[in-house]
């Protein structure tokens, strides 16, 4: 009897060894499909609203003492003229202060003694560009001696950014069905949509006073012009083919 239940058992055995042996049925697999990748370009142009400004005040004296103490004098002064022109008190930040020893040198090339020099230098954030011109003169008629780094820019890109957006996807649409009328086949649902953002380009102007461009600051002490900045978005999509 045990013999006949060891056969029985080592048959149920073998069995089960040789199934899970046996390869499995592959599925039918699909064909590829057939995809159309196009990518499309939305740009818009906007005028600039809001301007990034350094503006300081050097000084040189025989003594560092001497130095700080007229700096301090024509910086607060320039501070006090900026906010006369309607400067927030919040649009003006002290970005850098320093002072260092200058060794002065005559024409033989020995040093002839010293002096100590001091920069006081903020950083503003101009909202009204109408008045951009006036400011910097003023800036300049307290004491700014430093003016550099002029960055127009906008506040608010949220709206052009979906507007680039869209002319991208829409660019993108009408490529795909041109490439798709010339090849003779018909164009699917959308399969697939990625998104570039290229930025946007600023204008900077590097003494601050004048530039290139197409909008001029009227009635302006300094001659001012923003030009326009470009918003720049691309996207690539994928159709079927059907």
């Amino acid at each position: 009897m045990k013999t006949k239940i060891s056969i029985v058992t080592l048959f149920l055995l073998l069995a089960v060894l040789m199934s899970a042996c046996s390869p499995a049925v592959a599925p039918t697999a699909v064909a590829n499909q057939r995809s159309l990748m196009v990518s499309g370009t939305g740009k818009v142009s906007l005028q600039p609203d809001i301007a990034y400004i350094y503006v300081g005040v050097h000084t040189e004296k025989p003594t560092a003492a001497e130095s700080v103490s007229e700096n301090n004098s024509k910086t607060q002064k320039l501070i006090d003229s900026l906010k006369s022109t309607g400067v927030d008190a919040k649009d003006i930040q002290t970005m850098n202060f320093s002072i260092w020893q200058n060794t002065q040198y005559g024409t033989d090339g020995k040093s002839t003694g010293s002096n100590y020099a001091v920069d006081n230098t903020v950083y503003l954030t101009v909202r009204n560009l109408e008045n951009l011109g006036a400011l910097l003169d003023a800036a300049v008629s307290a004491g700014a001696n430093n003016i550099n780094s002029i960055q127009f820019d906008v506040a608010d890109k949220s709206k052009a950014m979906s507007e680039a957006r869209a002319e991208a996807v829409k660019t993108a649409k009408t490529q795909a069905a041109e490439l798709a009328a010339a090849a003779g086949v018909s164009l699917g649902e959308i399969q697939s949509i990625s998104y570039s953002d290229a930025g946007y380009s600023p204008i900077l102007l590097g003494k601050g006073m004048g530039g290139g461009g197409d909008a001029m600051v009227p009635n302006a002490s300094v001659p001012i012009s923003t030009g326009q900045m470009e918003i720049t978005v691309s996207v690539t999509v994928g159709f079927e083919i059907k």
